[in-house]
Formats: C-alpha cells, sequence, structure tokens
C-alpha cells in the first residue's frame, strides 16, 4: 500500500539508493510512477506493506515502510533490490554501488567514489564542515536528523585525518 512520506512514523525503516546523476524532469515523472507501482504490489509473507518513497534532490530514492504494520522480510528485501537493478537497467543510472559518496559543493551536488572523495579529503578539498549524505541511515527519524550531515559528524569523518 503506497501512502504519502510525510505520513509514516519516524521509527519506519527506509532504504537510500544515491544516484549517480539528477534524473531528468521525464525520467522523473517516469521513476515515481514505477516506485508507485511497486509499492502498491510489495508484501511480506502475503501482507501488504504500508510504504512510500522520496525522491531528495531528484537524485536519491528512498523507500520506508512502516514497520509498526508489518515488518520487511528477506523476500520483501530482495524484491525491492531487484526492482532497484530494473530501475538501474531502465535509466541507465547506478543507484546499488555503495562505494559512492555524495555531498554537497556550495549549491552543488557532488557523486564521486569513495577513493576519490579520500584523495580530495587528504587533499583538503572537502572539509569537516562539508555536507555529506549519510546513506547509511535506516529509519526516518535517522533520515531527518543525520542524513545531511557535516563529514565531521559522519562516519566520512575518518577519511579527513
Amino acid at each position: 500500500m503506497n501512502i504519502s512520506f510525510d505520513f509514516l512514523p519516524d521509527d519506519s525503516r527506509i532504504w537510500i539508493y544515491p544516484s549517480n546523476r539528477v534524473f531528468s524532469d521525464i525520467e522523473l515523472e517516469m521513476i515515481k510512477t514505477d516506485l508507485s507501482n511497486f509499492l502498491v504490489n510489495w508484501t511480506a509473507h502475503n501482507e501488504t506493506l504500508e510504504a512510500s518513497f522520496d525522491i531528495p534532490y531528484n537524485r536519491f530514492i528512498v523507500i520506508g515502510i512502516n514497520q509498526q504494520i508489518t515488518e520487511a522480510s528477506g523476500c520483501s528485501i530482495d524484491a525491492s533490490v531487484r526492482f532497484i537493478k530494473k530501475l538501474e537497467i531502465k535509466y541507465n543510472i547506478i543507484l546499488l554501488d555503495k562505494m559512492n559518496v555524495t555531498f554537497k559543493q556550495g549549491a552543488f551536488l557532488s557523486h564521486k567514489p569513495l577513493d576519490e572523495f579520500i584523495k580530495m579529503a587528504k587533499a583538503k578539498s572537502v572539509s569537516k564542515e562539508t555536507v555529506v549524505f549519510n546513506n547509511l541511515v535506516d529509519t526516518i527519524s535517522d533520515y531527518k536528523r543525520f542524513w545531511e550531515v557535516p563529514v565531521g559528524e559522519s562516519w566520512h569523518s575518518r577519511y579527513l585525518k
């Protein structure tokens, strides 16, 4: 069951998929339709999942489920990953590569392989104040509070030494 993302409780489980590029306006509308169609039919052990999505910055796909109603199962998580893989192919984007870092550079977002980000940190091209996206957060509450954080407050801080 697809509901508004704003109606998911703070303890809802989320998964964040950063894209290697911004979605075009046409792609954005198509991705929203694809996500809505997937979530309407998404289940765990034949139980409907109360789920939703968010697409911040036209670049990230955030999928959330209200686990107070039904918890995700291994099979339901596998189904969502298969769906994300289909989106990667359909839109020629990268969503599942976790070895990338997205961060703010002024008004723009940069998406770099982790090794390049580490080089930038060592060269002082990023600092502890640089805002980075912590895609490891796994609840709506953490998404609201800890998704966009300065490098100095994230796990990325280990690369500033």
